[in-house]
């Protein structure tokens, strides 16, 4: 494999990863930065806060393909490169370039990134955030538990060469997370549509 076509993916996998939805979304609906209000994040949860259903909704989407997008793109030019692709997209959103560095939580773009993968583990992932979500009402559990079960998906679909890459990826979600793992020990995260 080229080197230099690998290189030139990986940088398109992070401009993609980085291209800040949540913030443009509401920019461009006219609601100011997204960065001053709830919990200051670029996701679709605290695109939820404004009270626009329809821009968290298309928030979501578009972090998901672009996931998807990095992964399909690197497959085509470069094939082994596919899953670096997937983690070089995810630190493009948690850590854009145009945003100081300071990103979202990675969520969905890692679910983009799993579908582009392999789509059976993404979808997987995605209906468990779902049924957490639908049980628990609480956006950062149902992305642990959903993130967190990747690997387990991966490796009931015999999906192994990605594992650590994943698992790297895993870790990143919750380290990212902290905060939110710390207010849910306490019982003082708020549920999904709550400040």
């Amino acid at each position: 494999m080229i080197m230099s076509v690998v290189i030139a993916v990986l940088v398109v996998a992070y401009l993609l990863g980085s291209i800040p939805f949540g913030f443009l979304l509401t920019k461009l609906a006219g609601l100011g930065d997204i960065r001053s209000i709830g919990s200051g994040n670029i996701g679709a949860t605290n695109v939820l806060r404004t009270g626009k259903k329809s821009l968290a909704v298309l928030t979501v989407v578009l972090d998901i393909l672009k996931g998807t997008a990095a992964v399909l793109i690197a497959r085509h030019f470069a094939p082994d490169a596919a899953a670096y692709a997937g983690l070089v997209a995810l630190l493009g959103h948690m850590y854009p370039i145009w945003l100081q560095l300071k990103g979202g939580k990675g969520v969905a773009t890692m679910l983009g990134v799993l579908l582009g993968l392999y789509w059976p583990v993404g979808l997987f992932a995605m209906l468990t955030w779902l049924a957490v979500a639908a049980f628990m009402r609480l956006s950062s559990l149902s992305a642990l538990v959903s993130i967190g079960a990747a690997p387990i998906f991966l490796t009931i679909f015999d999906q192994g060469p990605a594992l650590g890459i994943v698992v790297l990826m895993v870790l990143l979600v919750f380290i990212k997370h902290a905060e939110n793992i710390k207010r849910l020990v306490n019982g003082t995260e708020p549920k999904i549509g709550q400040q």
